[in-house]
């Protein structure tokens, strides 16, 4: 599987550092158990260069959008930067021209804003930020914006809500092409069980 992560100026570093993160760890659990790494997980800038995000951190691109090879997975972050890229035309094209030939296109938080505005979600279900759920929703684009759930799926489009909904979202996407079993090994090699601080605390 080629996943390709998509980055921009401003993207919120979360929605893809945390898929990042289960991608990777997916490909760990696997070398723990003798067997070759499935998956090649790719970081993609426009240009190839490095990405100011939105919280300041710098990351370096694996590829350029000229340079990626064919995925099987494409996955858009949101961040404030959306609202600049959704006008960015050779980026909305390309995101066009790749979801064509995916198993899976998937975005978090406000990401979903590049699904809609490039016409890959256009007439689905999809789910955003709390905070961007109105405004995604006035644009007319998408046939529905969920609230209060935390990835929908329709077709092959997944959308996740904000920031930490997208490890879910990954973990689920993991799960279906290497299996369920394999999804919680994943889990538990990141100590991924959430209590919220306020509730661990009691």
């Amino acid at each position: 599987m080629n996943i390709g992560l998509l980055m921009f100026p401003d993207a919120e570093e979360l929605d893809f550092v945390g898929p990042y993160e289960v991608f990777t760890m997916s490909n760990e659990v696997f070398e723990l158990e003798g067997k070759p790494e499935p998956d090649r997980v790719i970081l993609i800038s426009e240009d190839g260069n490095p990405v100011r995000c939105r919280k300041g951190m710098t990351i370096a691109a694996h590829e350029s959008i000229a340079t990626a090879p064919k995925l099987d997975v494409l996955l858009i972050p949101g961040g404030q930067g959306t609202r600049t890229e959704v006008n960015n035309e050779t980026l909305m094209a390309w995101v066009a021209e790749v979801d064509k030939s995916t198993t899976w296109t998937t975005s978090v938080c406000t990401g979903a804003l590049l699904l809609t505005g490039s016409g890959v979600a256009k007439g689905k279900r999809v789910t955003t930020h709390w905070a961007f759920v109105d405004q995604l929703a006035a644009r007319g684009e998408a046939a529905d914006v969920l609230k209060n759930i935390r990835y929908v799926r329709d077709g092959k489009i997944v959308t996740a809500a904000g920031v930490s909904a997208g490890i879910d979202m990954a973990l689920w996407l993991v799960g279906q092409w290497h299996g369920e079993q394999h999804a919680r090994n994943t889990q538990r090699a990141m100590e991924y069980d959430p209590a919220p601080p306020y509730t661990a605390a009691v």
